[in-house]
């Protein structure tokens, strides 16, 4: 796979496909890690004299246009953080996109509008999207993949416009790579692997992967209930999926008979409603009260997933422990990511949730070894999925 630093950039029109999907908040970013990630192939093609053409996604827009997904907020915080102007196109493809990449000098960096506004760029129709991917293309000379967190879409911009242009990977997918074979090829052990986040069936491929890899797998998060359920323990109004128990029934066989360690929680927080405001209490985890709900595994489950991580040399970690925006469910949250930081293991943290727990719980990024932009496409790769974003970068 080349990288940029095999282009010839100067003077030429590059569309760079990033991953800007910030999360918002009345119109305000709350969270520009993503953005952040994207600076390091930006700052190149424009040292480079290239003319930047960036695309990106924003929320879920279903092929229509709505406002509250404009990309606008992010051209103004890309330009700060960038030190020079963006000019942000009103539109993806049409008049106003081809106007903002015609006036671009060497140097210059343009935002077009969400991709998502246009039904062509997430179509399953290879027509409909390649119709799409002409357009797209059409505004450039060459193309960077850079969008790590959106490889694992057959999207046009994701898929299809890298085969109608000379390609390369930016930095940021380079890097997300590297980090992904230590995990894979290259493992050093013990490998310890955290779960959590609201779904089993989220993880299936993942953990069915990593039982043949993993040293030990701990669970938190809302699916760690199933896990407990599977166990025959009451579970109470807590997050369950019924259709996945005999799933999780078989892969505790596996692991014992593998002899991969699943760490369950021993106590959890339960409350009596999903609110930061309701009555909460520490209980065990093979006695949650029928009407009450677990949002956080407990403090004595803090203590011991730490301690289950403090000999390992390498440490994936996906998905929080509990519902760590409100602070009385946050302590596991918090307690598995210092438990990575103490362990001095090779430490990455999965993207999604995670990489925003961690930035909302005050913690330095720098300390981790990695913090992943994708938390999907991470999953995918360690399943051993083929991701199409990357196989069009590959060819």
């Amino acid at each position: 796979m080349r990288t940029l630093d095999d282009l010839d950039v100067r003077g030429r029109r590059v569309l760079v496909r990033a991953d800007l999907n910030v999360p918002l908040s009345d119109g305000a970013i709350t969270d520009d890690g993503r953005i952040r990630a994207a600076l390091p192939t930006l700052t190149a093609l424009r040292e480079r004299g290239a003319r930047v053409v960036v695309c990106s996604h924003l929320g879920r827009p279903k092929g229509e246009v709505k406002p509250e997904f404009s990309l606008a907020p992010v051209a103004a915080r890309l330009g700060e953080l960038l030190g020079a102007p963006v000019r942000a196109a009103a539109d993806v493809v049409g008049e106003s996109a081809q106007a903002t990449v015609a006036g671009l000098a060497d140097g210059d960096v343009a935002l077009l509008e969400n991709l998502r506004f246009e039904p062509g760029e997430t179509s399953k129709d290879d027509a409909e999207r390649g119709a799409f991917a002409d357009r797209l293309a059409a505004l450039a000379e060459l193309y960077v993949g850079d969008g790590f967190g959106a490889v694992h879409r057959r999207h046009a911009s994701v898929y299809d416009v890298p085969q109608r242009l000379p390609h390369a990977a930016g930095y940021l997918i380079a890097a997300e790579l590297a980090v992904l074979r230590r995990l894979t090829d290259d493992v050093r052990r013990p490998y310890a692997v955290v779960l959590g986040g609201a779904k089993v069936s989220d993880k299936l491929g993942v953990i069915d992967s990593l039982l043949g890899r993993a040293d030990r797998i701990l669970i938190g998060g809302g699916m760690v209930f199933t896990f407990l359920k599977a166990q025959g323990h009451e579970v109470g109004r807590s997050l369950l999926e019924e259709d996945q128990l005999d799933t999780v029934r078989e892969y505790l066989r596996r692991a014992a008979g593998t002899g991969v360690e699943f760490v369950l929680p021993v106590d959890v927080v339960a409350a009596t409603e999903f609110s930061a405001d309701a009555d909460h209490q520490v209980v065990p985890a093979d006695g949650i009260p029928a009407d009450r709900l677990g949002l956080d595994i407990g403090p004595e489950s803090g203590k011991l997933f730490a301690s289950r991580l403090a000999d390992a040399e390498t440490i994936f970690w996906n998905g929080p422990m509990g519902v760590f925006e409100m602070e009385p469910y946050a302590h596991g949250t918090r307690a598995v990511a210092q438990g990575l930081l103490d362990s001095g293991a090779y430490t990455v943290v999965g993207g999604g949730d995670s990489a925003a727990a961690v930035r909302l719980l005050g913690f330095d990024e720098n300390a981790f070894s990695h913090i992943s932009t994708g938390g999907g496409a991470s999953l995918e790769y360690l399943e051993g999925k083929t991701l199409p974003g990357l196989s069009a970068l590959e060819d």
